[in-house]
């Protein structure tokens, strides 16, 4: 099966789709929330991309590369916010951003 090729980058993205949803949810009950708008937006575009990267690559689509390129810049940008922020929740997904970007990068 082609999408065997890119397991271990469909399970990164994967991953970050959830640490990203969880992240959006934690920091909408921050006490701080307008001091997170730019984490909680970045979140969600950072799981929206893993999932469609994740989607693509598992029907070996023939964009499969480009779309891991985007979501490698999405997780640079959102691992950087998040790492930025002391919260749990923040850094637990600075790393997951960190590794599916390291992933994705691997892939294309």
């Amino acid at each position: 099966m082609p999408h065997e090729n890119y397991q271990a980058c469909i399970d990164a993205c994967n991953a970050c789709a959830v640490a990203c949803n969880h992240c959006a949810a934690s920091c909408l009950r921050e006490q701080n929330v307008d001091e997170m708008r730019k984490c909680i937006a970045l979140d969600m575009d950072c799981a929206q991309i893993c999932a469609f990267a994740a989607a693509a690559m598992s029907r070996d689509s023939p964009y499969a590369k480009e779309i891991c390129q985007l979501c490698s810049r999405v997780c640079d940008d959102c691992g950087t916010e998040c790492a930025g922020h002391e919260t749990q929740h923040c850094q637990d997904c600075a790393k997951a951003c960190q590794q599916c970007a390291q992933a994705c990068q691997s892939m294309a």
